[in-house]
């Protein structure tokens, strides 16, 4: 089953409407009731460059899908900080027209 993010080489393995090959990139796979074996996916297709022309949902076997890529690993949030609860670290400064 392709994820996010995958790039996705759709031919007539996938669903006999692309006599030409495709190459897509996932943005989702719709949880739209399909026929067993059958799915309904978002994504963006891509020319020869590799930049996005057309977004569109398209109905394929997930079994006839080429994976030329799988979607990258989920990289850590540089802003957020491996260790403690973060509370105790950061320093309150009061505000001077705040009455306690």
């Amino acid at each position: 089953m392709p994820k996010a993010g995958d790039l996705v080489q759709v031919t007539r393995a996938a669903s006999v409407q692309f006599v030409e090959p495709i190459r897509c990139r996932v943005v989702r796979v719709l949880d739209w009731i399909t026929y067993d074996g059958w799915v309904w996916l978002d994504v963006y297709q891509l020319d020869g460059k590799g930049d996005a022309v057309a977004r569109r949902s398209i109905f394929v076997r997930p079994a006839g899908l080429r994976v030329l890529r799988p979607a990258p690993a989920p990289r850590p949030d540089p802003g957020r900080r491996a260790t403690g609860s973060g509370a105790a670290s950061r320093r309150v400064v009061p505000n001077p027209g705040q009455r306690s």
